[in-house]
């Protein structure tokens, strides 16, 4: 039997992390086909099946779950030695695998990442924008940025971006116009409601916050999207209220095409935070990303 070559191995363990192809070739920036040829290559060198394909999922044959257990540590191992060289360089070079939310992809990292990457020519930024609350570690990222409620208690979290931020409810003129201001979120119920649905598919409960008063309401009305750039517009068209975060909609509102509402209730909350395992050997360039946010904190 010959030695399998390392890059088969590597693309086996993210297609078992990933628990597919598609997903893993998307981390990895590969086709899936090429995932796929290389895990039957490994398959083939071995002489057993390490993972059971169907249409909907990709798992672990016992064999292929034994072999994880052996390479991960020992790839981590070999991550580890490489990026001690980095140690030597005046800047480390590599590449930094990031999972964010949508709403930080959007407003929070254009600018630090511009700057991050200018300062550090030889680190590459894979950045995935997703508001799925996934195992960042298992899918092979470095690092994620989540809210304080989505992040386990056994990582390390670092504030980037704003310290506070909130939610912000509001609604075409012509929509209060016809069919008037809400005082109180209960009168919600009696309103058209623009939802939000995560990609996960589970539908955005709204929550609003007055000194020790916590109301939550299941928004109910002619659109439930996942998109807030269909939900700002169908709001500003007039079709109903949306309550969203403040930077989503404050363009409008400044303009006079949407108009705040239920101002007392708005919620606010920590800003996001990136998280990453602890441990005593960090990568480079998670390290050189984590000193540079401080440093600008």
């Amino acid at each position: 039997m010959s030695e399998p070559d390392l890059s088969d191995l590597h693309a086996f363990l993210a297609v078992a992390r990933s628990r597919g192809f598609r997903q893993a070739a998307l981390l990895r920036g590969a086709s899936a086909s090429s995932l796929s040829e290389a895990v039957r290559r490994l398959e083939t060198r071995l002489g057993v099946r390490l993972l059971n394909r169907t249409t909907r999922s990709v798992t672990p044959t016992e064999a292929g779950a034994r072999l994880i257990e052996r390479l991960a540590p020992a790839f981590a191992e070999i991550a580890g030695a490489l990026d001690a060289v980095n140690g030597f360089r005046d800047s480390p070079t590599g590449t930094l695998r990031l999972n964010v939310p949508t709403i930080v992809s959007r407003e929070v990292l254009p600018s630090i990442v511009a700057r991050f990457l200018a300062t550090h020519p030889g680190i590459t930024l894979e950045l995935s924008a997703s508001d799925n609350f996934i195992d960042v570690l298992a899918a092979g990222f470095d690092a994620g940025i989540r809210y304080d409620e989505r992040i386990e208690r056994d990582m390390i979290a670092v504030p980037i971006g704003p310290r506070t931020q909130r939610f912000v409810a509001a609604a075409a003129p012509a929509y209060l116009e016809a069919h008037g201001e809400p005082k109180h979120p209960r009168e919600l119920v009696n309103h058209a409601c623009i939802a939000h649905r995560f990609e996960s598919g589970v539908l955005a409960t709204w929550e609003f916050m007055r000194g020790k008063d916590v109301i939550r309401i299941v928004p109910q009305g002619p659109l439930v999207t996942s998109s807030i750039e269909v939900s700002r517009a169908c709001a500003i068209a007039g079709l109903g209220l949306v309550y969203t975060f403040d930077e989503f909609v404050r363009e409008a509102i400044e303009r006079g095409a949407l108009v705040p509402v239920l101002k007392p209730w708005w919620q606010s909350f920590t800003g996001p935070r990136l998280y990453y395992a602890s441990r005593a050997h960090v990568p480079g360039p998670l390290r050189a990303f984590i000193d540079f946010i401080r440093a600008e904190s």
